[in-house]
């Protein structure tokens, strides 16, 4: 019986080291409470299958190799969640995101985002770059990670 597919293959090319231009790119957003930047691992599957349900009734779902699913932390005890759409979604916080985005994958625990932002500063200080923000898109779940044995992530530096 052929295994169902959770996550895409995730093809590190397509994102690491590219400059995004975003105008207005529509996402819906929640909220997950965290304990120093640690977020409860039951809430991150509860609120992601709340939007998705919400993108899929809306029909408004990205191809799969583009659907985004972007974590910003503005403190210790809250994370944001943003989901990308191809459109307003009936009953989500919709929002849109403006701005040019630097890029870089890595393959790593999830711990290691703290060492991973130091590399991106590094990477981003030789373009004459400095970062905002940050977002992370994590490219795989749990599950999926172990299934294809990496831990992609990709650093999304606001810049």
């Amino acid at each position: 019986m052929k295994e169902k597919e959770c996550c895409s293959k995730f093809e590190p090319s397509r994102w690491d080291g590219k400059t995004f231009n975003w105008k207005d790119k529509t996402f819906i957003k929640e909220f997950i409470p965290t304990f120093f930047h640690i977020p409860f691992p039951p809430m991150i599957g509860w609120k992601i299958t709340k939007m998705l349900k919400l993108v899929e009734k809306a029909d408004v779902c990205p191809a799969k190799k583009d659907w985004l699913v972007l974590f910003y932390d503005p403190s210790a005890f809250k994370s944001e969640l943003y989901m990308s759409t191809n459109g307003r979604v009936e009953g989500g916080v919709n929002v849109k995101i403006s701005g040019s985005f630097m890029a870089k994958v890595f393959d790593g625990p999830y711990n290691a985002i703290p060492k991973f932002i130091k590399k991106m500063d590094k990477y981003l200080d030789g373009k004459g770059k400095k970062a905002l923000k940050y977002y992370v898109h994590y490219a795989y779940c749990p599950g999926c990670a172990k299934k294809f044995g990496k831990n992609y992530m990709i650093l999304f530096a606001k810049v």
